[in-house]
């Protein structure tokens, strides 16, 4: 009995060896997502088969055909400082490989030499191993190769926002660097050092002294830097509708009369749409459903008193009705079948017969849910200028909330950081903290209509908000980094839904408010 039970067993672990073999050859790796609001990515099969291949091909190619509509290729000035980073290879306990989408072609060595020749950074940039050396050393590169800089690019406009700051402090280091030839000894990847150096061509003395010129001469008002830097670069590309509308203006602080140009709606699971109007702003930024990316569906999606839950039949591309707002459904040809992306769109039109869509924000996961990102963006807002208004110098960098579903009654916590230079860092924490507490109401009062029907039947308790220390979700960055999360694609959560990370920003409060 024994034999037969032991000979079982051993065909089983064969089968699943078997099984495992297939599905490794059959998916060669896992793209991994950005793990907003848990701070862990979920893996995505990334199946490489042709007809993915040829799907995401032409979406590609229809980008680049709409970029170069706008900007032709210029001869002589063909460098792009690309703020992407490859991350590391993790392997899973059944051995698939798991990188970023954005990564796959750098990772998997399928780049081209001539796409790898438009970047200002070398290889190893790409390819290093810890995250602000390598924004540092792409800084670097791209002030070496300033007068061939034509365009700067990243993922997500926070990223930019991120590196700018990074120039902002570093700016000396950078130019001690170029005058000798090598990078700062704190860069201690030997391969990146290695390329990096090669990149900047021995010591370049007058450019260091050109840069010192220009970033002594800012007098702290480092508003157009971008040009004064790069005096031939064109645009700037990222994605800034969504979440990422709130870094739009830091953003086009640092670029001045450089246009920022807006990316498209390329998703990890596949592509979904392209923007052919890229110099709108993001408030009117719209996307063209491509419908070769993928099979597409529509849940209807309403935001209403009674709930802001999705209908439960979907409708096809042709369907969708403008002034409608939908969940979007995929069947993609790497093997996802009716998966939910997660985000909500509104149909504004049609292009010939595909619909033209604007990002409206992700959608609730819960039932439970009664804030939406885009109810917490416009809170926040109302928020900060009732806070102008009190003539106070207090300016929110960053926040999210979270409805502890455990208290009795429920509660909405907000967390909210504040610039170092706010009146809180100074000597008038008492005088703040009153007007602050005077002001909230003004932050309640955006939450939406599904929040106020929860507070009205007394499901929902007082409204508290953490005033967090700067930096503070700084730690967030670094905690999701360390758990896999992709650096190119990383965004701060707005709605948190993990304990861990309340824990983690309570650490980091030193006001607290509410609205009793």
């Amino acid at each position: 009995m024994m034999t037969m039970m032991t000979t079982s067993i051993k065909w089983q672990n064969m089968e699943n060896n078997i099984m495992i073999l297939l599905f490794s050859l059959l998916i060669p790796s896992s793209a991994s997502s950005t793990g907003t609001s848990s701070m862990k990515p979920k893996l995505i099969p990334y199946f490489d088969s042709t007809l993915s291949q040829a799907a995401s091909f032409i979406a590609h190619r229809g980008s680049t055909a709409v970029l170069h509509r706008f900007f032709p290729p210029r001869p002589g000035i063909n460098k792009i400082l690309w703020f992407l980073y490859a991350d590391n290879i993790t392997t899973t306990k059944c051995g698939f490989k798991v990188m970023a989408a954005s990564s796959y072609s750098l990772q998997s060595g399928k780049a081209k030499p001539q796409q790898l020749a438009v970047y200002s950074s070398p290889p190893q940039v790409f390819l290093g191993s810890f995250v602000e050396h390598q924004m540092y050393c792409h800084l670097l590169c791209g002030v070496r190769n300033l007068e061939a800089i034509d365009a700067i690019r990243t993922p997500y406009a926070v990223g930019l926002v991120k590196a700018f700051g990074l120039l902002e402090s570093k700016w000396e280091q950078l130019c001690d660097d170029l005058e000798c030839g090598f990078p700062s000894i704190e860069v201690s990847d030997v391969a990146m050092r290695e390329d990096v150096i090669k990149a900047l061509g021995g010591p370049q003395l007058e450019l260091s002294n050109r840069i010192r010129l220009i970033c002594r001469g800012n007098n702290d008002n480092w508003g157009g830097i971008v040009y004064r830097l790069w005096p031939n670069i064109r645009y700037i590309r990222c994605v800034c509708t969504g979440s990422m509308m709130q870094y739009y203006p830091k953003l086009k602080y640092y670029a001045g009369e450089v246009p920022i140009v807006g990316g498209d709606y390329f998703a990890s699971e596949c592509c979904v749409g392209i923007n052919l109007d890229i110099m709108q702003p993001p408030e009117t930024t719209r996307f063209v459903i491509l419908p070769t990316a993928a099979y597409f569906e529509f849940l209807p999606f309403n935001m209403n008193e009674e709930s802001n839950d999705a209908a439960d039949e979907t409708v096809d591309l042709s369907s969708v009705e403008v002034g409608k707002m939908y969940e979007v459904v995929v069947t993609t040809y790497r093997g996802l079948y009716r998966y939910r992306l997660g985000d909500v769109v509104k149909v504004v039109g049609f292009y010939n017969k595909s619909p033209e869509v604007e990002f409206v924000m992700r959608a609730p996961k819960t039932h439970a849910e009664i804030l939406t990102e885009k109810d917490l963006v416009s809170a926040i807002e109302n928020f900060q200028l009732a806070v102008r208004g009190a003539m106070m110098k207090i300016e929110i960098v960053e926040f999210a909330s979270f409805l502890d579903q455990e208290s009795q009654p429920k509660q909405m916590k907000v967390f909210a950081e504040v610039q170092e230079e706010s009146d809180f860092m100074e000597d008038k924490l008492e005088e703040s903290t009153m007007i602050l507490k005077r002001c909230i109401s003004s932050l309640e009062s955006g939450f939406g209509a599904l929040y106020k029907v929860e507070k009205d039947k007394g499901q929902v308790g007082n409204l508290v908000v953490f005033i967090l220390r700067p930096g503070a979700f700084d730690k967030l960055y670094e905690v999701a980094i360390r758990n896999g999360t992709p650096a190119s694609q990383y965004k701060p959560p707005k709605i948190i839904r993990n304990h861990e990370i309340v824990t983690l920003l309570q650490k980091y409060s030193f006001v607290t408010l509410n609205d009793i």
